[in-house]
């Protein structure tokens, strides 16, 4: 992307999606490093956003007290340190705007900024002071505009530890800053400088509740904390013409600090991620743009847990179709060999739908009943059916234009009455015996060899005996030996083909038996691997909630530690009973499967014991043995 270009346009107070700038977004196939600037107007954050994208202009800066920015703009950049990821850059449109009015507009901005972010950049001018602090009221005002699931037994439960979970990293940027970093003459970092201003104060009075409630809120959401301080860039007169300036114009500290700022963005930003723990490409990311901003819109609040599970439906239908896609671009090259025997065309078949199953796991997510991969199951079923018929119906045309060719002579002769004469039944034979020895002679003829020669075969019994009835040469009783003999060719040529069949049956059985194996085995991998990722997310919001406690008991608030140790414990106690809950879900789902899979090889039983009985008895060849679609898990 050359510049920016708007992805939620904010038009008198309403906010929808671009066009442009969704399509896009919905075209990017790599994971995303999503990063996005908040903060009063003109305050400077579209000059961040541009040394982000290493581009001295792009996001439009203001030299005058009107905001520049409006709604939310985007920049997709190759990410400078992490190969195979883009870097969102989304720029916001200033909060606390005089012409705008609506405080109700930008708490909608930040929540979305912070719905969308994998870091949250909170950007402000002059000190971390007491009016910088309740400047962010939006945070305040967070568990009305955003839910984390779309219900819970206790609503209030849980719900600081729940939104950590899910926010982004918060890192401050303070403009302009003219202090010294310290404290109690001891020089402090810019990190103690923003923790020592998040501090809680002692007491319960009304006054000292509305001093924490927003520090609160910010150590409750945003465990991860980080701080840096600009010097002002230039003088003042110089500030209006900061996007031209050449870099060696800007103060040497300035440029300093902004550096280490890039480095921290590049080296600590994660992925974006959404509940489970399952890392976003821009195309997932346009699809929660375009859900949040229409639940926005319908005047509904964002629940983080809809969105993903909408966003998983449509990804995992995207997962169906690739692994398809992967399946039928691996079964081209077979294809073009038709006809192949049925091992070649099941060798493939099980290569190509690995290959499928891998490109379905890779983006599937929350996947949670299987309904997907049975879809996808489905889906390679059905295009295995067209498969064996298109391979079936080339075997049976090779096969007849075969036996059409080298029957060509034979068929004159018999027009010309060449075997009706006293001994032309022995050279009919003759004729005949050498047609059949080159006819399987012949390589590649594919899964209807015998089953086509068979049924020629039948075609000329009559004719067969009609010239033995006409041969003069031989005795009645010769006759009688001869049509014997006729009947038991024609009943070896039947087993031929029933063998034929035989051998493509049980070929389908055993590659369903892989296929069940595969499936079940690939699903369980694939649960287990997202319990783990939920549990890891769980963690390290535990953790640092610990940490938080830690840190209030360090600092003398006692009763607030206490209250969060209780809240820990409840939230602990939670997470076993989810866990055991998806686990119980699991088992169930792993149980069904495999009783489908036992019941499924009660029925390949059936079919082979029925195949064996046949095999040892007078042979009638029926018009298909195989299943005309393998049997399918699920």
């Amino acid at each position: 992307m050359d510049s920016p270009m708007c992805l939620i346009n904010n038009a008198d107070g309403e906010l929808c999606v671009e066009p442009e700038g969704i399509n896009y977004l919905m075209g990017l196939k790599q994971k995303v490093v999503v990063v996005a600037v908040v903060g009063l107007y003109r305050t400077g954050k579209s000059y961040l956003m541009n040394k982000l994208a290493q581009k001295r202009s792009g996001f439009a800066l203001g030299a005058t007290i009107q905001s520049k920015t409006k709604g939310i703009w985007m920049w997709c950049v190759p990410h400078p340190e992490k190969t195979d990821h883009t870097l969102v850059l989304l720029d916001t449109e200033g909060l606390g705007d005089v012409e705008k009015g609506d405080s109700k507009n930008d708490a909608w901005i930040f929540s979305l900024a912070i719905l969308l972010s994998s870091t949250l950049v909170y950007n402000s001018q002059g000190t971390i002071n007491n009016d910088a602090v309740e400047k962010l009221q939006y945070v305040n005002e967070l568990t009305e505009m955003i839910k984390v699931k779309s219900s819970t037994d206790n609503e209030e439960e849980g719900e600081g530890t729940q939104f950590m979970q899910f926010f982004p990293n918060f890192v401050w940027t303070v403009r302009d800053f003219t202090l010294q970093l310290e404290i109690d003459g001891r020089e402090i970092t810019p990190d103690q400088y923003l923790e020592n201003s998040l501090q809680l104060k002692k007491g319960t009075s009304k006054k000292i509740n509305d001093y924490n409630f927003p520090r609160e809120c910010i150590r409750n959401f945003f465990p991860s904390r980080k701080c840096f301080v600009f010097p002002s860039p230039t003088t003042p007169d110089n500030m209006q013409r900061l996007d031209s300036m050449d870099e060696a114009e800007l103060s040497e500290r300035f440029r300093e600090v902004a550096d280490t700022f890039c480095r921290f963005i590049f080296q600590e930003s994660r992925t974006k991620t959404v509940i489970g723990g399952h890392t976003l490409t821009g195309e997932m990311l346009g699809h929660l743009v375009t859900t949040y901003v229409e639940t926005i819109a319908k005047g509904n609040v964002p629940c983080l847990e809809n969105a993903v599970l909408a966003m998983a439906k449509i990804e995992n239908q995207a997962a169906v179709d690739e692994g398809l896609a992967v399946y039928q671009e691996g079964m081209e090259d077979v294809k073009a060999l038709f006809p192949v025997d049925i091992n070649q065309l099941s060798e493939n078949q099980l290569c190509s739908e690995a290959q499928a199953r891998q490109a379905f796991m890779k983006r599937s997510f929350k996947d949670e009943n299987g309904e997907f991969l049975k879809a996808l199951a489905e889906a390679i079923g059905n295009h295995n059916v067209n498969l064996f018929k298109q391979n079936k119906d080339a075997s049976e045309k090779k096969c007849k234009a075969l036996l059409e060719n080298l029957s060509a002579l034979m068929d004159q002769w018999v027009k010309k009455g060449t075997y009706t004469t006293p001994g032309g039944y022995e050279l009919y034979c003759n004729h005949h015996d050498n047609i059949v020895a080159q006819y399987r002679a012949e390589p590649n003829k594919g899964v209807r060899a015998e089953e086509v020669l068979e049924q020629f075969l039948k075609g000329k019994s009559a004719e067969s005996n009609s010239i033995l009835q006409a041969d003069k040469k031989m005795t009645e009783k010769e006759k009688e030996i001869q049509a014997e003999k006729m009947k038991t060719a024609e009943l070896e040529h039947e087993k031929a083909a029933f063998k034929e069949q035989q051998a493509e049956m049980e070929r389908t059985i055993e590659n369903n038996r892989i296929r069940q194996e595969k499936y079940l085995k690939e699903m369980e991998e694939k649960m287990e691997k997202e319990k783990k990722q939920e549990q890891q997310e769980f963690n390290r919001t535990l953790d640092r909630r610990m940490q938080e406690q830690k840190d209030l008991l360090e600092k003398g608030h006692k009763e607030k530690a206490e209250l969060m140790r209780q809240e820990i414990l409840e939230i602990k106690k939670n997470n076993q009973l989810e866990r055991e809950a998806n686990a119980q879900n699991q088992k169930a789902l792993q149980e069904l499967f495999k009783q489908q899979a036992e019941g499924q090889s009660k029925e390949r039983e059936m079919l082979m014991r029925d195949l064996n009985n046949r095999s040892q008895a007078p042979v009638q060849v029926v018009e298909r043995l195989v299943p005309q679609q393998p049997c399918i898990l699920m």
